[in-house]
């Protein structure tokens, strides 16, 4: 049996420019996300990062939690906006394991001022040599 870390985390600040990159890549080119224009007329004030790319990051900590482990399901919210050029702590914690499985919980958090923006939870089925 490999023992597998509990929890893992990671603070970045994500840019315009990623946004826009993310934007490329998905298809996703709501003004929200790419038109600062756009976005300074909206309640947030400015551009606000896609939610996916939030999840992107946090699943990233999945891997890294459960090497090899296959996703399940996934369930996330995605609560308050993530800005350009601000520090967020991505976090994914183990909280329940059960044979081959494992449930772990995520959640983004602005560092700035504490606010949750995104939070979820994710079943991975681990692989035979991590049981």
């Amino acid at each position: 049996m490999t023992t597998l870390p509990h929890k893992i985390a990671v603070e970045r600040s994500l840019s315009q420019a990623d946004f826009d990159a993310f934007a490329v890549l998905s298809g996703d080119d709501n003004p929200i996300h790419v038109d600062e224009d756009f976005a300074a007329r909206t309640r947030f004030g400015r551009t606000v990062s896609h939610g996916v790319l939030l999840y992107s990051i946090l699943h990233g900590l999945v891997k890294q939690l459960a090497p090899g482990g296959r996703q399940l399901s996934q369930q996330v919210m995605f609560q308050a906006p993530t800005f350009a050029d601000e520090p967020v702590r991505f976090e994914a914690e183990v909280v329940a394991r059960e044979n081959n499985r494992v449930t772990i919980a995520l959640q983004s958090t602005r560092i700035n001022d504490g606010q949750v923006t995104c939070i979820g939870e994710t079943v991975v089925a681990l692989p035979e040599t991590s049981q």
